[in-house]
């Protein structure tokens, strides 16, 4: 077999994977063996942060190398516009095969955005991109989703909407890589360099699982219950009263679904690494890549779902392994952005990187260089909400009626102070005031 001169890519995503459930992470519950052996030997970002707390945009994001304001995806149902520069349509324009099984949430007409083929997964135009007609006639996807107080109600035992989606995510990519890898029929032997990208909807909700997972958890998890509400006009929407919208037993069934959702997409990613080891690729020379878009309040601060720029929203797990390279594991605590990936997968397979990119390859920090580092990533959501993360504070912005915020994660890692007020931040403050009007959010500020 002669060998690829770039690297193939798995690149494994979930929706709505919290940071902090997960072995890698240190949760001694869940039970995730195949992710946290791709975390042993592989580079783990800590501080990984989604550039909007919500699916469209952080995934539109991610894909351009983009923060949402500059590629235009800054609400759900907005999309990346036709034919945009995605880091699946850099790699094909430089001799990738790039391939995808799963969900992608492209809402508008242009439903591959480089990819050169699609598997399976959420292939569907929003009426919005249609024509008034068709507008008219069909139903908002906010339309046909529960209330959270309902999501939680309901959740427990069961197979869900979305696990079917997921089974046939993962075996559209495995017959894939049967036939890419081992066709017995014309026995090609395979010469281009592969990005395989294996997207699952869970643990999204809504929260079911199998009776086996379910009744594993139901004792062993600890619920967020009785939460203090943080003083917020937005930060503080939505909040689900324990006792009065829902009961503890439910919150806690809801959170044991949860964490069986997480098992079972470490089972799935599993079943695609099995194959591809069937298959005879060495995955240690691979690059592996494993994020959520965003992550899942799951009743902290007495909210669910995500929208916030909480760490259970906006921060998400990030693992890239490359043992060809890096033969060592190694742990990263400088913020990075998921818009860093797009850079990040042209340095590592010696690909010519776009122009006008917000991403930052994130290889110095995989070879242990952290001096040029600029130690801050972005978020943005809805097109009026800004964090700015710098080491370990926080600030956000929610337009001229609304206060700031500034979390010290160190002095604070819970995110119950507004260190705002503070007069030893002051200074700091100033400087993010500076930067949000650098990324065009409110008044700009002059040094």
């Amino acid at each position: 077999m002669s060998q690829h001169k770039q690297p193939n890519i798995l690149f494994l995503m979930s929706d709505e994977h919290r940071w902090d459930v997960s072995g890698f992470a240190g949760n001694g519950i869940i039970r995730t063996p195949n992710l946290d052996r791709l975390a042993e030997n592989g580079v783990v970002f800590d501080n990984a942060y989604t550039p909007s707390p919500i699916c469209v945009p952080a995934r539109q994001s991610m894909m351009a190398g983009q923060f949402p304001r500059t590629c235009h995806c800054e609400k759900f149902g907005q999309d990346l516009a036709p034919g945009y520069m995605t880091f699946a349509r850099q790699l094909a324009e430089h001799g990738y095969e790039t391939v995808v099984s799963g969900k992608l949430h492209h809402m508008g007409t242009d439903q591959m955005q480089g990819w050169t083929q699609r598997i399976s997964g959420d292939m569907h135009i929003d009426a919005r991109y249609l024509t008034e007609g068709a507008q008219k006639s069909r139903r908002n996807f906010g339309d046909l989703k529960w209330s959270d107080a309902k999501e939680i109600a309901r959740a427990g035992i069961g197979r869900g909407p979305i696990l079917s989606h997921d089974e046939y995510a993962v075996e559209g990519a495995i017959r894939f890589i049967e036939n890419y890898f081992m066709n017995p029929y014309y026995d090609r032997e395979q010469t281009h360099p592969l990005l395989l990208k294996v997207s699952l909807l869970q643990p999204h909700y809504p929260y079911f699982t199998s009776e086996d997972k379910f009744t594993y958890y139901l004792n062993r998890v600890q619920p967020f219950v009785d939460e203090p509400v943080f003083d917020h006009p937005f930060l503080s929407q939505r909040q689900i009263r324990t006792g009065m919208d829902v009961s503890e037993r439910e919150i806690r069934r809801a959170t044991a679904a949860y964490y069986g959702m997480i098992e079972t997409i470490d089972d799935m990613y599993g079943r695609v690494i099995e194959a591809l080891e069937h298959a005879g690729q060495n995955l240690d020379e691979w690059i592996i890549v494993y994020t959520s878009d965003h992550g899942e309040m799951l009743g902290q601060h007495g909210i669910w779902e995500k929208q916030k720029f909480f760490e259970a929203s906006a921060r998400v797990p990030l693992i890239i392994r490359y043992p060809a390279r890096f033969k060592e594991g190694r742990r990263v605590d400088a913020n990075v952005n998921l818009c860093d990936l797009f850079a990040t997968l042209c340095d590592l397979t010696g690909t010519p990187v776009a122009d006008g990119l917000d991403s930052r390859s994130v290889v110095p920090l995989m070879e242990g260089n952290i001096q040029d580092w600029v130690n801050e990533s972005v978020s943005q959501f809805n097109g009026t909400n800004l964090m700015i993360k710098r080491g370990h504070l926080k600030y956000q912005y929610y337009g001229e009626n609304m206060p700031e915020v500034l979390f010290d994660l160190e002095r604070n890692p819970d995110e119950t102070i507004n260190y705002l007020t503070f007069p030893e931040y002051e200074e700091q403050i100033r400087q993010f005031r500076v930067r949000r009007g650098e990324l065009g959010f409110g008044v700009k500020v002059t040094v």
